[in-house]
């Protein structure tokens, strides 16, 4: 089964981190990453997302599309990158995403991906 991993964090908590904290952090997450796509279970990569102030937020209401400027929601954590697992449970998702050193830092949030039945809910 599939499942997303979704990295929030707040805007800037990156950079705010020292440089040594910085580069300690992705040379894990190089580890990281290389464990589970050896193992089969990490599909593809980690994507990190720009900015939340770089996009837009689209609504339709009454067929009439309302565009505004980010980020998508008012919170103060913004998902900041997502990734994709192929495991046999949650329970595995959410044990692989323990290692991932972003989860010291910030917040990973591990949800089912939906097949097109929809069997997941």
């Amino acid at each position: 089964m599939k499942y997303v991993a979704m990295v929030y964090a707040n805007p800037g908590a990156f950079e705010a981190l020292s440089e040594t904290d910085r580069n300690a952090m992705m040379s894990e997450a190089d580890e990281y990453l290389k464990t589970f796509t050896d193992s089969g279970e990490l599909l593809g990569g980690g994507y990190a997302l720009a900015d939340a102030s770089t996009g837009k937020t689209v609504r339709v209401r009454n067929g009439v599309p309302a565009v505004t400027d980010g980020p998508y929601a008012e919170s103060k954590e913004q998902l900041a990158g997502f990734y994709l697992l192929d495991t046999e449970s949650l329970e595995r998702a959410t044990e692989i995403v323990t290692n991932d050193p972003a989860a010291r830092f910030w917040a990973v949030e591990v949800r089912p991906v939906m097949d097109e039945a929809g069997t997941e809910m």
